[in-house]
């Protein structure tokens, strides 16, 4: 049996079309949700028409800090010790996948070392090589690594980062997202949330960011100078939110006629506002990969990047340098690119391995 383990909605997003092609396919699978997130995540499900998990680890309110994701992980972890074959329906030959870089992919990896099945790690060998940086996700990169048997690597790039260890590394040429991405491109989305003239498109969410008063201040300041050339649409992630307000800052971005504050999107819905934007600004990895795949013009909100994907192309990484953002701003369209169209479908490259050990 395979195993997918999950708890986020960006895990989701990117495990969607390999869920999805097992059913094509005929090939049952059990799905595993930590509940790390919950907000969105059964409309998501029903956009991608993927079945409910048929387990739920955790039925609470959306994890948001360290602390509370290190007690949560810990208190799964024993749980799972103490009933590890029946969450695993028994089963004692499969393979548990795992995604990416939060404590859900730790825990799962965990859980799967802990049943004694063998766990294969997708969109893996991606490295910051500081592990203070992205923190904690460089660091839990690192110990899924080791917990992994089998490594996912999205490009050539990744197996190196990763070519010391004694792990079956498999390249699946680019990330599960180009499935992703070909997937919402092929549907009918609505485009009554799409302005009818020139518009930014900007989603700050990561921990380094928000939860840093000095660093996230730095970051509205430039939202507002950029803001004074072009519209912006600010996709509100719940910790962002939360955030803004705390600082007092969420009101004055509300008056900001030429900011408008927007409520998160499904999937579908959020790549049509990437499609109309003329550039994006953000600090999340998975939009630097659909936008490079997209050609939109992208502005990373980051020191370093452990993604390669569009870099050189349409991705500029900002390094919080004025100098940077000010040049990306004033000449956003020379970084827009040709849309990529070479589908090489990674998703069938992981089904086809995680069979040999169902």
């Amino acid at each position: 049996m395979i195993h997918v383990i999950l708890g986020t909605k960006a895990q989701l997003i990117k495990m969607a079309p390999v869920m999805v092609r097992m059913n094509q396919r005929g090939l049952p699978y059990r799905f595993i949700y930590t509940g790390q997130h919950r907000v969105t995540m059964d409309e998501m499900l029903d956009e991608f028409e993927l079945k409910k998990p048929d387990v739920v680890l955790y039925d609470g309110p959306d994890i948001v800090s360290v602390p509370q994701m290190l007690f949560w992980v810990l208190r799964l972890l024993g749980k799972t010790a103490a009933g590890r074959r029946s969450i695993f329906g028994n089963d004692r030959d499969g393979i548990v996948l795992v995604h990416g870089d939060t404590f859900s992919t730790l825990l799962g990896a965990l859980m799967g070392r802990v049943a004694r099945l063998r766990v294969g790690h997708v969109e893996s060998g991606l490295r910051s090589f500081n592990l203070l940086h992205p923190f904690p996700e460089e660091l839990t990169r690192v110990i899924t690594f080791r917990l992994s048997h089998t490594l996912y690597c999205p490009g050539r790039w990744a197996v190196d980062n990763v070519a010391r260890l004694n792990r079956e590394k498999i390249d699946t040429r680019t990330n599960t997202m180009s499935d992703t991405l070909a997937m919402a491109l092929s549907v009918k989305r609505r485009r009554d949330h799409v302005p009818d003239q020139p518009f930014g498109l900007v989603s700050l969410h990561r921990y380094e960011n928000i939860f840093r008063r000095e660093v996230f201040q730095a970051l509205i300041g430039y939202v507002e100078a950029i803001a004074e050339h072009k519209l912006l649409l600010c996709v509100m992630h719940p910790p962002t939110a939360r955030q803004l307000r705390r600082y007092g800052l969420y009101e004055r971005l509300d008056r900001n006629p030429k900011i408008e504050l927007r409520p998160r999107y499904t999937y579908f819905d959020f790549v049509s506002l990437m499609e109309a934007a003329d550039f994006v600004i953000t600090d999340g990895g998975s939009i630097q990969e659909e936008s490079s795949y997209l050609g939109i013009p992208c502005l990373l909100m980051r020191s370093a990047t452990e993604r390669e994907e569009g870099l050189g192309r349409n991705v500029v990484l900002s390094r919080y340098d004025p100098r940077i953002i000010d040049d990306f701003v004033k000449g956003f369209q020379r970084y827009r690119s040709a849309p990529l169209s070479d589908q090489l479908c990674p998703s069938d490259i992981i089904i086809e391995s995680a069979m040999q050990y169902a």
